[in-house]
């Protein structure tokens, strides 16, 4: 993880950093699902969890989960109202990705941007960098 995506290289009081967009940007349309989700979840002060994970036709994979907070060594970044955590191996995959909501019957829901993906697959829903 390079210091250019985090505003402070030093631990918070709960173990973590604190990241910037530079890292990962949410839209408005994503902020706002993420923040109903919490919601109905009970979570108002809650966390979305983005990391990336073996598998997939690709290689990699997004995994999204709603967490209470941060784990040590998180780097967290708050982007269009809501927190988002990113574990530092994730981090060196996500770098500069923008994570969109889209409401659709077919081929909806959270898509990541990412200029680091060198191929995608055709559902869109893995890659290899």
């Amino acid at each position: 993880m390079t210091d250019s995506a985090t505003t402070s290289g030093a631990a918070g009081a709960g173990g973590f950093r604190v990241g910037d967009e530079r890292l990962i940007r949410v839209t408005a349309a994503a902020a706002e699902k993420v923040q109903s989700l919490l919601a109905r979840q009970g979570r108002p002060g809650g966390v979305l969890r983005v990391a990336v994970v073996g598998g997939g036709c690709s290689g990699l994979q997004y995994k999204m989960d709603l967490q209470d907070a941060p784990a040590q060594r998180d780097i967290v970044v708050a982007s269009a109202g809501i927190r988002v955590v990113v574990d530092p191996k994730s981090a060196l995959y996500v770098t500069g990705s923008e994570l969109d909501y889209i409401e659709a019957l077919q081929g909806g829901g959270f898509k990541v941007k990412n200029p680091n993906a060198s191929t995608t697959c055709a559902c869109g829903e893995s890659f290899s960098a």
